[in-house]
């Protein structure tokens, strides 16, 4: 039989199916997940850390792909159990308990073995679960336009100083307004209640400790995972290979871990796609699990007093399954991470460690109370040896928290809360600016979008 259209050669596990003479073969396509495909899920329901056992439930919370097909699709319901709690360390407890933590928290395992699709079918999966993101937040980088570059190169040195401070002061603004609109709409939400009693339980010494309803995880498949196949036309196979337009945007994963701490220029990044990328007339481009391969273009450690890390990575070829390699121009556009990692991307596609603006009146406030608690309550020319109580109350906040506050009222010395508020303020001061600043870290398995031919300029 002689074909009357070309079948990629590069098609995984791809067979003929013959029709009859007359008629294009279809290709059928194995449906298979490897070993190691990430399924990110989100708790439904709050679970007690207690001990081993605890069952866990949580959705898909993004469709995975094989090939060009959705398996798994989003809203998929997650079964497993809590199988580990690791036992808190001797020397965190104890610091833990010397900052008025007597619930330190504890590390915990959990496994997710079954999945219940949307038209009901169950499948059982094994998976490694990573550790728990509580705050995701999704980071978007700022491509700079044309036009705004031109006048940039125009401006004089002292022009650009100008800007940058003003951009600077433009951006404190917009992020203090960012964290007012964030709380409104926390206090507008409904659930006001379970919040209040939430934030009371976490200033308590003791407290019970809970996997959250929004947690995500990444649980990876620890084998082979198979749905089948499927056939697709010749035609529809026509451009496989092809690469998308300019400005696309790709959805991939990172495959491991790439640090500013221990990554150097030059050093291999790797990253896969989550979702198939079709032509403008629906025809599949690029199927899921393709691979795009970059470098490192920078890498800048983070460094004592508080000099936050930089990372920069560039993608320059893709590989289809089973095919060779093409090359690219990608940049990181996005990025899904846990708000703890104090990371933002910048206008040319780069990462950079960040701090919170707040940390200059959080460390101002904890001076003001060392001077509160040093300046003597002076009531008719005599001296108050308990001090004011509320200037006790704020001392042992700043320093153990709300223990702290509990202890400083009962203990009615003045000296107690010089020492607390001394304490309070010594560590908010090492914390803020004389500690190791954060390094950035784009974690395995992170969800990415790559911008395909954006033209972020390289750095020397």
């Amino acid at each position: 039989m002689q074909l009357k259209c070309p079948v990629p050669a590069f098609l995984p596990d791809s067979d003929l199916d013959d029709v009859d003479d007359d008629a294009s073969p279809s290709v059928r396509i194995s449906l298979r997940l490897p070993e190691g495909t990430p399924i990110r899920i989100v708790i439904d329901r709050r679970t007690p850390i207690a001990h081993a056992g605890e069952a866990v439930r949580g959705h898909v919370a993004e469709t995975v792909y094989a090939f060009d097909e959705p398996v798994i699709p989003a809203g998929t319901v997650a079964l497993g159990w809590v199988t580990h709690v690791v036992p808190v360390p001797k020397l965190r407890r104890i610091e833990s308990y010397a900052n008025g933590n007597f619930s330190p928290f504890h590390q915990y395992q959990v496994m997710f073995d079954r999945l219940v699709l949307p038209d009901g079918r169950e499948l059982a999966i094994r998976t490694t679960v990573s550790a728990g993101s509580v705050d995701v937040v999704h980071l978007m980088s700022k491509p700079s336009k044309v036009d705004e570059e031109k006048i940039e190169k125009e401006k004089s040195g002292a022009a650009r100083v100008a800007g940058a401070a003003k951009q600077g002061m433009k951006d404190t603004v917009q992020e203090a307004n960012d964290s007012v609109h964030q709380a409104a709409e926390q206090i507008r939400a409904p659930g006001k209640w379970q919040r209040i009693k939430k934030y009371m339980a976490a200033q308590s010494p003791y407290r019970k400790q809970y996997v959250e309803v929004g947690t995500h995880f990444s649980a990876s498949l620890k084998e082979d995972l198979d749905f089948g196949s499927e056939t697709h036309s010749p035609e529809h196979l026509a451009q496989l290979g092809g690469m998308p337009v300019a400005n696309s945007i790709l959805h991939a994963r990172l495959i491991l871990e790439v640090s500013s701490a221990t990554a150097t220029r030059g050093a291999p990044v790797v990253a896969e796609l989550t979702e198939p990328v079709y032509s403008a007339h629906h025809e599949l481009l690029l199927p899921s699990g393709s691979r795009l391969i970059g470098v490192v273009l920078e890498a800048k450690p983070a460094r004592h007093p508080h000099r936050n890390g930089e990372l920069r990575v560039i993608f320059e070829h893709i590989e289809v399954p089973g095919g060779g390699l093409q090359e690219l121009q990608g940049t990181l556009e996005g990025i899904q991470v846990d708000r703890s990692a104090h990371m933002k991307l910048d206008e040319e596609g780069g990462a950079r460690g960040t701090d919170s603006k707040t940390r200059y009146l959080s460390t101002g406030v904890a001076l003001l109370m060392v001077a509160a608690a040093a300046h003597p309550d002076i009531e008719h020319d005599t001296v108050d040896p308990a001090g004011d109580p509320a200037v006790r109350a704020g001392a042992g906040a700043s320093g153990f928290g709300l223990a702290g506050t509990v202890i400083g009222l009962a203990a009615k010395s003045n000296v107690v809360s010089i020492v607390f508020s001394a304490y309070g303020a010594a560590t908010s001061i090492y914390t803020n600016f004389l500690s190791r600043g954060h390094d950035v870290v784009l974690p395995k398995d992170a969800p990415l979008e790559i911008g395909l031919g954006i033209p972020h300029p390289k750095k020397n």
